[in-house]
């Protein structure tokens, strides 16, 4: 008799209201409860905390749930700052005191890096900026609502591509807050609301800047309207008709200074957010590759020029390697705009094999590497065959850091120092520097 395959019936969790404890926190912020031995993972919730849930989730080996009711809160709950906080997706750790955050990542740091790379260090002191307004950078979306017709404006819902209504956020720069409310009535005025994509705002230290991602043709009045609000609050504005298209209609180009250096940037290409933290950073990468007169450094991954231009002032020579070729145009008119002649700019795939580049054959004594989350994996095998004898990996994502370490660890470097990096506070999101020195 023939058999057939008959596919289980999906079990649905138990939607009742359950108790639990809460042991620890994960590495995305989550409180970590057990049931059976199996952990559910509850956002919101904090170690040492009783609380209600409700299971959303079931898999076999984890399951998640729904904070219902803190029952026994802990000592380190604190009442969220942002009225926004529950539903918007930007801040996932308001509700943990601020001290405790920075402990929880550094623990977060240690514990991966010892994981996945079997070594670790006793963490150097943690780069720390403000708690609050410290971001210069943010994207806001814009949505058209199906029946009112009604403009939405403000940011990603948790877990959800709807939109929370902000006009008030208190983790951005005075200068882009201020711009919120305003941009919005603005915006609400347009006739076709459905041509409006979204927009970026950035802080340069010579003022804010606005870009309009629009897909069709402004009216005359309201690109003048646009004008208007811009000069208003001594902003720039630019309109982005194509997602490589960028036109700048009014203000100056923004720009930043970075430890003894100016960098300009065009508003689409890659900042660090948190620019006091960035500056503390670029210091500490200083220090830690104690340059002198004789070193020769390559900067994989450069950007714009945030390391390579400061490091510049300080080595023989530098040569920065970077992937998207409009910034390498930048960084290398950033150099010429400083008066640094020891400093040079190249376009490479840094996925690729790189050692038959030019720039490749020369050697270089020290190496920089700030790489996008997916980590360096294209190059990292490679460091050693450039004659690097110390390397500072910064990462955005201290998983791929502790896989890429493996390689730096076979190929006869040591990890000699590790910090925490909170370019991100109120967030689970953390960054890390590492030396590494050849034996």
């Amino acid at each position: 008799m023939a058999q057939f395959f008959q596919p289980k019936k999906k079990t649905q969790p138990s939607t009742k209201h359950q108790p639990m404890t809460i042991e620890r926190l994960d590495h995305q912020g989550a409180g970590v409860a057990f049931i059976n031995k199996k952990p559910v993972f509850v956002a919101g919730a904090l170690p040492s905390e009783e609380v209600l849930v409700q299971l959303v989730e079931s898999k076999s080996r984890f399951a998640r749930g729904k904070l219902i009711k803190v029952l026994k809160p802990s000592e380190q709950r604190v009442t969220p700052f942002c009225p926004h906080y529950d539903a918007c997706g930007g801040c996932d750790l308001q509700h943990l005191e601020a001290q405790a955050q920075l402990a929880h990542k550094q623990a977060t740091l240690s514990q991966l890096m010892q994981k996945f790379s079997g070594n670790t260090v006793a963490l150097s002191e943690p780069i720390v900026g403000d708690s609050r307004h410290y971001r210069r950078r943010a994207r806001i979306s814009l949505q058209v609502d199906k029946k009112s017709g009604q403009l939405r404006f403000g940011f990603r819902r948790k877990q959800s591509n709807a939109i929370e209504p902000v006009t008030d956020c208190p983790v951005l720069v005075s200068p882009l807050n201020a711009l919120l409310k305003p941009l919005q009535q603005c915006l609400a005025q347009f006739v076709d609301k459905s041509r409006l994509g979204h927009v970026e705002l950035v802080l340069g230290d010579n003022g804010p800047c606005i870009t309009l991602r629009h897909m069709g043709p402004l009216k005359e009045h309201e690109q003048a309207a646009l004008v208007a609000l811009a000069q208003s609050h001594q902003a720039s504005l630019y309109l982005m008709p194509q997602a490589d298209e960028l036109h700048r209609v009014c203000g100056d180009e923004p720009c930043y200074q970075e430890v003894g250096v100016d960098i300009a940037f065009a508003p689409n290409n890659f900042i660090q957010v948190n620019q006091r933290v960035n500056q503390m950073m670029v210091a500490r990468a200083i220090e830690w590759l104690e340059l002198d007169k004789d070193d020769r450094v390559l900067d994989l991954f450069c950007g714009v020029g945030n390391f390579s231009l400061p490091l510049a002032q300080s080595a023989a020579f530098v040569c920065g390697v970077e992937g998207v070729p409009a910034m390498v145009a930048r960084a290398k008119a950033n150099a010429k705009a400083n008066g640094l002649t020891q400093v040079q700019f190249f376009h490479a795939n840094l996925e690729e094999q790189f050692l038959d580049q030019p720039w490749a054959r020369e050697q270089f004594n020290k190496v920089l590497l700030d790489p996008a989350r997916a980590g360096a994996v294209g190059i990292i095998d490679q460091i050693s065959s450039l004659g690097a004898q110390q390397v500072v990996y910064v990462s955005c994502n201290p998983a791929t850091l502790a896989r890429d370490s493996q390689s730096l660890y076979a190929q006869g470097y040591q990890l000699r120092k590790l910090a925490m990096l909170d370019m991100f506070p109120h967030t689970s999101h953390l960054e890390s520097m590492a030396l590494f020195v050849k034996q």
